[in-house]
């Protein structure tokens, strides 16, 4: 049997972008996804703690060490530049292994680690 759960999470991060005319996805500062153990086109689902928003994108490669947490496309509707976001994404794998798995999960300060 396969499961889905948590595998990584950066908590509590600061928009710092909203752009509307992109295609579509968030930018997220390569420094914090190599430290949340997320990779360039990763399913992740963005939960805005100002507003209760939640969505589904998949996430870009922003500058490393920029500090970058950038809402595109429709996505820029979902949240405001200075609201905070959490940034999840899940896992699917078997139920005994995952009794033993750990996620990722980072706590940023200022969106740096």
């Amino acid at each position: 049997m396969q499961i889905e759960l948590l595998k990584s999470k950066i908590h509590q991060v600061v928009v710092t972008e909203a752009n509307l005319n992109y295609v579509g996805s968030i930018t997220i500062d390569e420094t914090l996804m190599e430290a949340a153990n997320l990779i360039e086109n990763e399913k992740v689902q963005v939960l805005n703690i100002n507003n209760g928003e939640r969505l589904e994108t998949y996430v870009i490669k922003g500058k490393r060490d920029s500090g970058v947490i950038c809402l595109n496309g429709p996505a820029a509707r979902k949240a405001a530049v200075g609201d905070t976001v959490v940034i999840i994404s899940y896992c699917s794998m078997d139920f005994e292994e995952a009794k033993t798995f750990k996620p990722t999960i980072i706590f940023p300060k200022n969106n740096k680690i």
